[in-house]
């Protein structure tokens, strides 16, 4: 009961991130699931068939509130299918020894790649008129959904901050159609390790805490992602994943060192988490002191001149 309880935390903290930030519920709930033990391919699959329903809910939640590009889902959801599915029949092929500290290097890529991407650069915006080509989408997306299948997660820290970079997009949307087109990544991805796997090492329960919590997470996390300050958000996730992931590559055999040599690994992780967060706080203040006033609408709507309806009538005349 007290597994299934962290997990429903777990779950809604990931989902409420991951709708808010566009990333980060896979690689939040897989690393949590592998510090539980579990089969790394098995963590996969629970994740993914759990985010059939939340990303579902996500998406349905970001339509309404207008934050979807469906030119773009279209684009970058089938080469994300086929690189999800590709990524679950491979890493259900590979032993557990062998996946454990794979998955765990990926996961921790990832986490510095979110955390170094938020904290150094925040959230370009620039050439929004500039429509996304298939060119960029297709490979995008295989390289996304293989990722996340085979890193229990990825398809947000590889297609956000893309669709970032790109600068032809809003945050916003590009947030609510990362999410949107996970939907059918989730799916192929589940499709995939149902075919590998079976339902073999697939703990029901635990899909099913994962499931209600992000969808009870979805809504408020569509709601948000228009208030809450993505680079601060970045680095404490990014960090918080780098952390959890360095500490189950310490364990494994692949990376065996003195325990002095692990204390200073970790007080360097610290370290560099904490000023990553303040870093981020700090230029977050400054970006928002800088950053021009949008002056305020008159809540009184302007009375037209007495001269005006003269200068219609002499306009119409001329006319």
């Amino acid at each position: 009961m007290r597994t299934l309880v962290l997990l429903a935390i777990a779950g809604f903290f990931a989902q409420l991130v991951d709708g808010s930030l566009g990333m980060a519920y896979g690689v939040t709930s897989t690393t949590l699931l592998l510090l539980f033990g579990t089969n790394p391919a098995a963590a996969s699959a629970t994740v993914h068939l759990a985010e059939i329903g939340t990303t579902l809910a996500s998406g349905v939640s970001h339509w309404k509130l207008g934050n979807v590009d469906w030119k773009v889902v279209r684009r970058i959801a089938l080469p994300g299918a086929i690189g999800s599915f590709a990524g679950a029949t491979f890493l259900s092929w590979l032993s557990t020894e062998a996946a454990a500290p794979i998955m765990s290097g990926i996961l921790l890529a990832l986490g510095l790649y979110i955390l170094i991407r938020f904290t150094a650069w925040g959230t370009p915006t620039r050439n929004l008129d500039k429509p996304l080509r298939r060119r960029f989408l297709t490979p995008l997306g295989l390289v996304g959904g293989f990722v996340d299948a085979t890193g229990g997660g990825g398809w947000g820290p590889v297609g956000t901050p893309a669709l970032l970079a790109s600068g032809r997009m809003e945050p916003r949307k590009v947030v609510g159609t990362i999410d949107t087109s996970e939907f059918i990544v989730a799916l192929a991805a589940s499709l995939g390790f149902l075919v590998g796997l079976g339902a073999a090492g697939i703990n029901v329960g635990w899909v099913l805490a994962l499931l209600i919590s992000g969808i009870i997470a979805a809504p408020i996390a569509a709601w948000i992602v228009r208030y809450i300050p993505p680079r601060i958000l970045g680095s404490l996730v990014g960090g918080l994943i780098v952390l959890t992931n360095t500490r189950t590559l310490l364990g494994t055999e692949w990376l065996t060192l003195p325990p002095a040599a692990q204390t200073a690994v970790y007080v360097l992780v610290w370290a560099a988490w904490i000023g990553a967060v303040v870093w981020s706080l700090r230029a977050h203040l400054v970006e928002r002191r800088t950053a021009p006033a949008v002056p305020e609408e008159s809540a009184e709507p302007t009375a037209p001149s007495a001269a005006e309806p003269e200068r219609q009538r002499s306009s119409d005349t001329a006319s």
